[in-house]
């Protein structure tokens, strides 16, 4: 029996439109002999589940036993010489070697395969043996075209290497690169390792409205849309966090949401305007609590996904085995602005220049905890590389926080940064209904004054802290950047299947 040489690629591609014709010739022909898009054909195995049963099986023992299998996927090799031709089919768990053989197929299938193009869909039933190389293989006795591939798939060996087009184009970036695939398997196992981690403790999920009478829960610009039958103005959720507090003042007391989240606001690397996050609050615990929650999931989940909580991303070496490092937002400036004096963090009059200067925006709005986040921003953040947790927030950039009891200028708010990135949000939650009330009313005075990420005045969920919060701590993580971190990826669009795009050209 011949064996198989490596495929050598077609000619390229000149017209395209052209290669596109003459596969929807074929397309015609088959229509006109019946069926040409059956869907009674059956596997019973993948090419991973044979590579694992019969991989390490020597060639005579394979022969005695004697198996079968039936197996469908996507030709992505083909080799034809004479009478007996070679392919390799692609499933979503692999890909495995088909031999076909004239005298066994009957020249009707044969010639059907050799006619098959790279990117049909075929099936095919037939014994499980080895070649003499030792390849995994079934040799054909019945092979089916079930889908004819009417566009050409990229080139082998360059394979689809056009970033724009492999984000538009998704199926044929994960037809074509398997570490793609690869990484949205990823993303899978960590929310399910979240899900899991947050059910073992006690944790309920749930899901809460996406359409929303009024955006809450975060300071961002909203999408807005409109209920015909209602006839009002509705939005997209910013985030599910005041109806997941809602929930907690309902004694559900540990309770979640893994939810997508929608903000109008621009794209970049870290920036989509459709999201997925994590958020979750537990009554009877405070900010602290979360952050060594968080410390202990994230590190358990790197083990779970990667098998290690030593871990590569970007070129950057991260332990996560070590304790997570923890300052004040005071403490990370002072410590990244030497020529500062952090004496002086509460003087708006002394912070103004010094924002503008370090090359942030300073508006005569902010106050000075405003314009100490500035200059976090702007000279901090991208810095925190390895696991830290940044607390006391200034109050005033964050409205849904507890005032710390010992300084009300900041409140019981943490935020977790990893590889330069803010990862998750929490704190300490805010259940003095007079206190949400009057930040609620100075979110409204600065969206007033032209800040469209202000918040709305929510009169309900005061209404619901009326009959009492218990003390509680809420977090939101961002699940799309810990998949980047942890699956080492440059861009969120690389861990997104189908990415916010510009309009395609032409």
């Amino acid at each position: 029996m011949s064996e198989p040489i490596t495929p050598a690629d077609a000619v390229p591609v000149v017209d395209e439109n052209q290669v596109i014709a003459g596969r929807r010739a074929k397309l015609e022909a088959l229509r006109a002999q019946g069926n040409a898009y059956p869907n009674s054909f059956r596997r019973d195995a993948l090419a991973a589940d044979l590579h694992g049963q019969f991989g390490e099986a020597e060639t005579t023992a394979l022969e005695a036993l004697g198996s079968r299998a039936a197996i469908a996927g996507r030709l992505m090799l083909k080799r034809v010489m004479g009478k007996a031709s070679f392919g390799t089919l692609q499933d979503s768990s692999g890909r495995i070697q088909v031999f076909c053989q004239l005298n066994t197929l009957g020249e009707a299938s044969y010639e059907l395969f050799k006619s098959c193009d790279m990117g049909d869909i075929l099936g095919v039933k037939g014994k499980v043996f080895k070649t003499k190389t030792g390849e995994l293989s079934v040799w054909a006795d019945s092979l089916e075209l079930l889908v004819k591939g009417l566009r050409p798939l990229p080139e082998k060996h360059a394979g689809l290497t056009d970033i724009e087009v492999r984000y538009r184009q998704r199926y044929v970036d994960l037809i074509m690169n398997p570490d793609a695939k690869a990484v949205f398997e990823k993303r899978t196992k960590i929310v399910r390792f979240i899900r899991n981690f947050l059910d073992t403790l006690g944790y309920q999920e749930v899901e809460t409205p996406m359409l929303q009478p009024i955006p809450g829960g975060a300071t961002a610009r909203p999408f807005t849309t409109h209920h015909n039958a209602l006839d009002r103005q509705l939005y997209l959720r910013i985030a599910p966090e005041l109806y997941l507090k809602r929930l907690v003042v309902g004694h559900f007391e540990k309770v979640y949401e893994i939810n997508r989240n929608f903000r109008n606001e621009g794209l970049s690397t870290r920036h989509n305007p459709e999201f997925t996050m994590l958020e979750f609050y537990q009554a009877y615990a405070d900010y602290r609590d979360l952050m060594d929650l968080t410390e202990n999931m994230i590190r358990d989940c790197a083990l779970a996904v990667n098998g290690s909580a030593q871990l590569t991303n970007q070129g950057r070496e991260y332990d996560l085995e070590k304790p997570f490092h923890r300052w004040t937002m005071a403490e990370a400036v002072a410590k990244a602005n030497p020529d500062l004096d952090a004496s002086r963090f509460n003087d708006a009059d002394y912070l103004r220049p010094h924002v503008k200067a370090k090359g942030g925006n300073p508006q005569p709005s902010y106050g000075a905890g405003k314009l100490l986040t500035e200059l976090f921003e702007a000279t901090v953040e991208a810095t925190l590389m390895d696991p830290t947790f940044i607390t006391a927030y200034p109050t005033e950039v964050s409205p849904l926080a507890r005032r710390n009891d010992d300084n009300p200028d900041v409140t019981d708010r943490f935020e977790f940064f990893l590889g330069g990135r803010e990862v998750a949000n929490g704190f300490s939650e805010l259940n003095d209904a007079d206190d949400q009330a009057a930040r609620f009313k100075a979110q409204v005075d600065a969206k007033d004054a032209g800040d469209d990420e202000a918040m709305f005045f929510d009169a309900d969920y005061i209404r619901a802290l009326e009959y009492g919060l218990p003390p509680t701590a809420g977090e939101g993580i961002g699940i799309d950047r810990l998949v980047m971190f942890l699956t080492d990826s440059a861009s969120i669009r690389d861990v997104l299947l189908f990415p916010a795009m510009r309009p395609e050209a032409g």
